[in-house]
């Protein structure tokens, strides 16, 4: 434990969003009696996630300048048998940076949140939520074992349900909101057998305890089978992440949780949420190191991830939808990072893409409320002139996103293509064209929402919607119009969208050196340099980032980024005739992905159904059937019979019984005289 770093200070990051949230949740609100009004309620919330921010700031110095550490256990709860279940803290390299990443974006999303949720009648209660989710993310990413880790693991995932069915009056929020939690709970049930067996087999739910009997978890078989148990155990932890962060196939959740408010959108789907999953595989590098089989599993599923759901995010017309398609396909990059052993390389992807993602979702909330709640991009257009800000800053989060070269995005994204290009695992090749190809569908979708929302002719007036509600997705909350023209947002929007932007053009440049090439997470993260030379290999290719970006100007990926920006410019503002004719001439795949490869409708239809059916059979089969029928009726049943003929035997007369005694004797001798002859 290093002096520099107190357990005391290290407190104060997750319990002040957690006072915020607790006071804002009771006493703001129709359940407490609503003793403080909204200037209170956000002004404590933005406090304790400030003071969160402040405190994992100077964490992140000390890690850095000074190389503190601190590893230690808070408060033991309870010990059973030889398991210790704990609370404590493991601050290093990682964890400080998730720290502040998670702290800077949520303090962001809270002071956006004063001009978006401007008058929604739960203005108090969504505060409560979000700073109950920083307080819950916090917890996640600070624990050093794995129960505090799935208590923060549930927490999150708990708080996202409130979120997205925050607008509860709405049928399609209480879908989604469902829809994600029951799916997430598919992929925590894979987590906690990972977890359970960890607990079974190496005796410990402490994460530095568990690492140091990895070398024996490896030698272990799994029972009955002949596969490694470190690569089971593996493969589970990695369902979790799965859940987590929307890597197919359970990613159906995260396009429907935008039935959430927006600052929502960018807080899952940014820096906290979504990352968890990465975050986690990250901090058990230890474990994954010693199954390639786990990791090239890992490496599949994020390669399909990274460009098939990116294909998913050219057809669709919703604003806030493009941007979470974009997500899904970014996770997917991180996945595939994960899969080569670059684990720097992920959680450098994870720290860039948190602030030009939020700025991305923030900037579509500037663009919804300076249409008056209209997000159909198509009903859009030349909105640069009227938000010269939210365009700008929005222009900066697009080219971050492409990875033009200098901007944040561009350092992390090449990374990882340049990481799994150097993997030689099974699953490689596959994963090196597929992020490859993931750079143009990213670019030609990123730059088709731009232009037509910045960009082109103006067609606020062909909105067949304008004289209704402007949104299906969100309900007007505050934000009246009484025309159609845009108009910039207050100063509690643009605010954080430059102070998001900042980081998004900057970031990259400033920390790859240490991160991926320095020794930031040489206590975090482990790699068997041995078995997996992809790092090794890249920092033999890297001159520093001026190099790197220089070069990245000749590079395979930037000239697909551009070829994509060039398409989406020639298809929509150039010839805006061709989208519909391609849509024509190639029906079947825009219906394709028009209904996002028929997952939906395969887990409506089949796994639903097929599940309720099962569950039906055993209901009526089993529990009414088989116990209810069978062992428990049947049983006092049979007593009822023997009982009544036992009965019957027994009547008392004596007669009956000398009948019984001589009908005995007969049955003997016959038996006798006939059998044993």
């Amino acid at each position: 434990m290093s002096a520099t770093l107190s357990a005391s200070t290290l407190l104060a990051v997750p319990l002040a969003p957690l006072v915020g949230a607790v006071v804002a949740g009771l006493f703001g609100t129709k359940f407490g009696g609503n003793h403080i009004g909204r200037k209170v309620a956000h002004s404590l919330t933005i406090l304790g996630v400030f003071v969160a921010f402040v405190i994992s700031a100077m964490t992140l110095k000390s890690v850095v300048a000074d190389g503190a550490r601190f590893n230690a256990t808070l408060y033991e709860w309870m010990v059973v048998g030889g398991l210790k279940m704990e609370v404590g803290f493991l601050v290093d390299g990682l964890t400080a940076m998730m720290m502040c990443v998670v702290s800077f974006v949520s303090l962001m999303v809270h002071i956006y949140t004063i001009g978006y949720m401007e008058e929604d009648e739960g203005y108090n209660r969504f505060f409560a939520y979000i700073s109950l989710f920083t307080f819950s993310m916090l917890m996640l990413v600070m624990s050093n074992n794995m129960l505090q880790l799935f208590f923060g693991w549930e927490a999150v995932g708990l708080v996202s349900y409130l979120l997205i069915g925050f607008w509860f009056n709405k049928p399609t929020a209480i879908f989604a909101n469902m829809k994600a939690f029951i799916v997430n709970r598919v992929g925590d049930f894979g987590f906690i057998l990972g977890i359970g067996l960890i607990a079974a087999y190496a005796g410990t739910l402490n994460y530095g305890e568990a690492f140091a009997k990895a070398n024996t978890l490896a030698g272990i078989t799994f029972p009955g089978t002949e596969w490694m148990l470190v690569t089971v155990i593996c493969i589970c932890l990695f369902i979790g992440a799965m859940g987590k962060s929307a890597q197919f196939p359970l990613h159906v959740w995260l396009p429907d949780s935008m039935e959430g408010p927006t600052p929502i959108s960018a807080l899952i789907h940014a820096a906290t949420m979504v990352t968890a999953g990465i975050f986690m595989v990250a901090r058990m590098s230890p474990l994954f190191e010693l199954s390639d089989t786990a990791l090239s599993f890992v490496l599949v599923i994020g390669a399909i991830t990274a460009l098939f759901m990116g294909f998913l995010g050219i057809i669709q017309n919703d604003i806030k939808r493009v941007v979470a398609y974009s997500t899904l396909s970014q996770l997917g990059y991180m996945t595939v990072a994960l899969g080569a052993s670059a684990y720097s390389v992920a959680v450098f992807h994870l720290m860039t893409h948190a602030f030009f993602k939020a700025l991305l979702f923030l900037g579509a909330g500037s663009v919804i409320i300076g249409m008056h709640h209209n997000q159909d991009i198509r009903w859009m257009g030349g909105v640069r002139k009227y938000m010269p800000i939210t365009w700008i800053t929005s222009l900066l989060g697009s080219l971050a996103l492409i990875g033009t070269p200098f901007f944040a995005g561009f350092y992390s994204k090449d990374s990882i293509i340049e990481a799994v290009h150097e993997s030689h695992l099974w699953g490689a090749q596959f994963a090196y064209y597929a992020v490859l190809a993931g750079v143009f569908v990213t670019a030609f979708y990123s730059f088709r929402m731009y232009f037509l929302v910045f960009h082109g002719k103006e067609r606020y007036d062909l909105n067949p919607d304008k004289h209704h509600h402007a949104s299906d997705e969100e309900p007007d909350h505050g934000h009246h119009a009484n025309h159609s023209t845009p108009h910039e947002s207050p100063w509690v929007v643009w605010v954080p969208l430059v102070l998001l932007a900042i980081p998004s053009v900057v970031i990259g440049y400033l920390t790859i050196d240490p991160m991926l090439y320095g020794e930031f997470f040489k206590d975090a993260i482990f790699v068997d340099a041995g078995k997996h030379h992809a790092m090794k290999e890249m920092a033999e290719a890297f001159h520093g980032p001026m190099a790197m970006a220089l070069h990245g100007l000749t590079a395979a990926p930037f000239w697909l980024a551009l070829a994509g920006v060039v398409l989406s410019y020639y298809m929509y503002m150039v010839n805006p005739a061709l989208p519909a004719a391609i849509k024509r001439a190639f029906g079947p795949v825009y219906r394709l992905l028009d209904n996002k490869y028929y997952l939906d409708w395969i887990n409506e239809n089949i796994v639903a159904r097929g599940a309720r059916a099962f569950g039906t059979g055993l209901w009526k089969g089993g529990d009414q059937a088989l116990i209810d029928g069978a062992v428990v009726n049947g049983s006092w049943k049979l007593v009822g019979r023997i009982s009544g003929a036992v009965r019957w035997l027994q009547s008392g007369y004596i007669y009956h019984y000398a009948f019984a005694m001589l009908l005995g004797i007969f049955i003997l001798m016959t038996y006798f005289v006939w059998f044993k002859r």
